[in-house]
């Protein structure tokens, strides 16, 4: 990772935990309701950053391991952490974890693929971790269908944020999904409506930066996430 995304996440990493701290109930609430977990899962969180995940699973689960590229993401996450002593972070890279085969019960990634450039890699891995018969939580913002759309959402995210690499489509999940050979046991797809200035502060986004997004931006900005539950299939 680079000298300047590092300095954008370091000088963000607090801004980030606060707003997910404030989110925390309901996404473990939604979580509850897709996964209805038994509390003796094994959990990976792949991309975790701060915990958003991690933390909000951690009372429904025996273990979550958060991996994340990001030193001063962890750190953060770390310090926030010690309601949850069941949450271990570890650096690593998500496209090639360092962590034997099928040794999860549910492996997920929460609004992290849109920020790696390789997302098939991620997938690759979040396959191969999960046990036989285990299952696959994916959650990432998903860009139109229409390719000028697409590019449009595209242009806009770069520019506010210059971790981003790309935001897929549905068509380019599932085709991930597919190529995986996982089986789609539930989704759905949830609108956000975004402040577009809360959302650019929150990629520490000024200057140039911010008037170049500014004017690359959505009137109304209403992003869209899809949520898919994944089995990988059983020996």
């Amino acid at each position: 990772m680079t000298d300047p995304l590092r300095r954008r996440f370091a000088a963000t990493a607090s801004r980030i935990a606060e707003l997910e701290e404030s989110r925390r109930e309901a996404l473990r609430e939604e979580l509850r309701s897709v996964l209805a977990p038994e509390g003796d899962e094994r959990v990976l969180d792949a991309g975790a950053g701060t915990g958003a995940l991690a933390f909000a699973l951690a009372p429904l689960v025996r273990e979550v391991v958060a991996v994340d590229l990001v030193p001063e993401l962890l750190a953060e996450g770390r310090r926030r952490g010690a309601a949850f002593p069941n949450v271990e972070f570890q650096e690593g890279d998500v496209t090639d974890l360092d962590l034997p085969d099928a040794s999860f019960d549910l492996t997920a990634s929460l609004r992290t693929l849109h920020h790696v450039a390789r997302p098939e890699l991620v997938l690759a891995e979040l396959v191969r971790l999960a046990r036989p018969g285990g299952r696959v939580l994916v959650v990432d913002q998903i860009a139109p269908a229409d390719p000028l759309a697409a590019l449009e959402l595209n242009r806009f995210e770069r520019a506010r944020d210059p971790s981003t690499s790309r935001v897929l489509s549905d068509l380019d999940l599932r085709g991930l999904f597919e190529a995986n050979s996982l089986v789609l046991r539930f989704s759905r797809a949830r609108e956000e409506s975004r402040k577009l200035d809360d959302y650019l502060d929150l990629a520490a986004c000024s200057g140039e930066a911010r008037e170049r997004a500014l004017a690359l931006a959505p009137r109304a900005y209403v992003a869209t996430y899809g949520w898919y539950l994944l089995a990988k299939p059983g020996l």
